[in-house]
């Protein structure tokens, strides 16, 4: 892993504080997006709303290999099933500064109920990568809670990782989000007859 030199770091901060985040001109989804750390573990809370049934919430989360169109994440296969639980190896990239982060990972899914799907990293780039997804049926049609705890094997200082994340974190959740919205659009869409 590339090390850098203190005039490097400099001129990181420097950049970063000339970043200026931007900010959503509003919040169709309620997307609520909390990011702590503790030393080096983060811990991400995110929740946002969907127009959609839990059914089809809960096919657009297992649906795995098409996680690659959400932003971030390069690849993602199903290596095998069994019974509820799914392997699937994924790529996922950042980009802090100039710097770009890989972290390919292979993730064990378990699809605790239909309303709830687990994972934890078996093996991986991270040193820790384990979270959940929770589905609750809401007026505006689901409520998507999700949670993850992580901590990266990284050079770059955490609260550059730490700001970083706060400002990319919310547009690739709304894209999610609106992602989720257009399965009750889709003519192939899972679970189509159910209703919510």
């Amino acid at each position: 892993m590339k090390h850098f030199t203190l005039r490097e770091w400099g001129t990181a901060i420097l950049l970063l504080i000339a970043c200026k985040p931007t900010m959503a001109t509003g919040n169709p989804h309620e997307l609520d997006i909390n990011i702590q750390r503790t030393g080096a573990r983060f811990q991400v809370q995110v929740q946002f709303t969907a127009p959609v049934n839990a059914c089809q919430a809960f096919a657009f989360l297992t649906n795995y290999e098409e996680a690659k169109s959400i932003p971030g994440i390069k690849s993602s296969k199903v290596l095998s099933r069994e019974s509820n639980k799914v392997l699937v190896e994924r790529i996922a990239t950042e980009r802090i500064l100039l710097i770009p982060i890989y972290l390919h990972s292979t993730l064990e899914f378990t699809e605790v109920s239909p309303l709830q799907l687990d994972f934890t990293q078996l093996k991986g780039d991270a040193k820790s990568y384990s979270g959940s997804w929770i589905i609750t049926p809401d007026k505006r049609g689901v409520r998507f809670t999700h949670h993850a705890a992580f901590e990266l094997d990284t050079a770059i200082p955490l609260f550059i990782v730490q700001y970083f994340l706060e400002n990319s974190a919310a547009k690739r959740f709304e894209i999610m989000a609106e992602q989720v919205a257009q399965i009750q659009m889709a003519t192939n869409s899972p679970c189509k007859t159910h209703s919510q």
